[in-house]
């Protein structure tokens, strides 16, 4: 979803070379020195990820393998080459349980095992190269995967009745913005180190499902707000985890627009609002 969205956005200004999941294993070092180091980029961008947060706790050895080993794998090619590095981080490495929004500069403390390997990747990243950003982001959604604007409209449109979770509080992120700042501040030069890019503003998993509604004007499905206790997933979920761009800000770079302004613009866009009750 944020890959085909980022080689999209790149292309207008650069060569771009774009590994996929059936390219390489990204545990294997040997098979992603061969698929990175043969086209010896200038930059590369790493946001190959296990994102699935409930089947990382399922599946633990796989996320650190993916998460941690994988990250450790592509950072040491960008070391081999001396080049400078993106990764692609979350909100899950915070806990949650501030009531503000987390700044670059927060310590953070992983409540989940996906948030544990990927905090991981960043560890691996700063200690194996200088030359990096780390863009932490949170609730993508975008054209081209699964994703829960498009899991909303798809529920409320063959059952007609939602029960959402309204105790996690976050910023819906649209890929395609998300994608263009990347540009940005890769072009811009501004210097090494953690950034945090969402869209601005906040919501629950609730607000964000009513405002998906409310903006295709399907104001006859039911939606009920749950808890997450009621919920039953199984990895914990940080309550409150809001991020601040104060790193792009003080490198002089403009935060995303609002989430609300993007989700319209990315439903005006979406193939799943057509057909509703066909």
């Amino acid at each position: 979803m944020l890959g085909r969205d980022l080689v999209e956005a790149l292309s207008g200004r650069f060569e771009v070379s774009g590994i996929d999941i059936g390219d390489a294993d990204i545990s294997r070092l040997d098979e992603i020195r061969k698929a990175v180091l043969g086209p010896a980029p200038e930059f590369i961008i790493h946001c190959a990820a296990y994102t699935d947060v409930d089947g990382c706790e399922r599946e633990v050895d796989l996320a650190y393998r993916v998460n941690a080993i994988g990250t450790r794998n592509v950072v040491t090619c960008a070391a081999e080459l001396d080049v400078p590095i993106l990764y692609i981080s979350t909100d899950f490495v915070f806990s949650g349980e501030k009531k503000s929004p987390y700044r670059e500069f927060d310590l953070p403390g992983p409540i989940s095992e996906y948030g544990y390997s990927k905090l991981a990747g960043e560890y691996f990243v700063q200690g194996l190269h200088d030359k990096f950003y780390i863009v932490r982001t949170a609730w993508l959604y975008g054209s081209h995967g699964r994703n829960f604007v498009n899991t909303i409209l798809g529920l409320a449109r063959d059952v007609g009745e939602l029960r959402v979770v309204n105790d996690q509080v976050g910023s819906p992120t649209y890929t395609r913005d998300l994608s263009e700042k990347l540009v940005q501040l890769i072009a811009s030069g501004a210097g090494y180190g953690i950034y945090h890019i969402t869209n601005s503003g906040s919501c629950s998993w609730y607000e964000f499902a009513g405002k998906i509604l409310d903006i295709v004007g399907w104001s006859d499905v039911s939606l009920e707000p749950i808890s997450s206790k009621e919920s039953a997933r199984a990895a914990r979920r940080p309550a409150y985890s809001v991020l601040d761009s104060r790193a792009l800000r003080l490198e002089g770079l403009s935060p995303l627009r609002h989430w609300h302004e993007a989700l319209a613009e990315y439903l005006g866009k979406s193939e799943i609002m057509t057909g509703k009750g066909e």
